[in-house]
């Protein structure tokens, strides 16, 4: 195995142990065992389990961000382009449930708080897409005119509940009730 198949590898091995088992349940020696790797090998391309843990999340989130802009249609309405977002993103999670099984647990853990935080305020680069997309449509009187932690709660929080709900089996997701819960979501959040 070369060097970037090794931490590719090592990198799968720990998205599906911390979506599996959560943090505590994934220890570097078990992340190793599960990437057919030495325990010592790991420690060549990650300090610690905290730097694994946030490359990880970036990797993540850069699949995730390029997937979201195909065929985003910037030049279009507000709506147009929120229920984009929304129902890309239900669409990449459906494809995707480990993805967003470790998103879920980095962002409720002290590892995402932060990250979250600096990205909905504008403080660190990620989420521009988004907040770009709800300032413009509060300030055009599209959207409610609600803090934006407001408005991305409103708007994704649905969307994470449902997706959650898929992946349980709760109820099977299909392109109909994908477009719905877009437009729930696009209500929740229009003037």
């Amino acid at each position: 195995m070369s060097r970037p198949d090794k931490r590719h590898e090592i990198v799968n091995a720990a998205l599906e142990l911390i979506a599996e088992q959560g943090f505590h349940g994934a220890p570097m020696a078990l992340i190793a065992e599960r990437a057919g790797v030495g325990a010592g090998t790991i420690y060549r391309y990650f300090e610690n389990k905290d730097v694994l843990i946030n490359d990880l999340y970036l990797e993540v989130e850069k699949k995730i961000w390029s997937d979201l802009l195909v065929g985003y249609p910037m030049k279009k309405p507000i709506r147009e382009r929120f229920l984009h977002l929304g129902t890309s993103l239900l669409r990449y999670f459906i494809s995707h449930p480990l993805d967003f099984r470790y998103l879920e647990q980095f962002h409720n853990s002290p590892y995402g708080v932060a990250y979250r935080r600096d990205r909905i305020l504008g403080k660190k680069e990620g989420c521009d897409i988004f907040r770009e997309l709800f300032e413009e449509g509060v300030s055009c009187h599209v959207m409610k005119d609600l803090p934006l932690v407001i408005l991305f709660a409103m708007s994704f929080g649905p969307l994470l509940a449902v997706m959650r709900d898929h992946i349980l089996g709760f109820i099977r997701l299909d392109d109909d009730l994908i477009a719905k819960t877009g437009e729930a979501c696009w209500d929740g959040v229009r003037r």
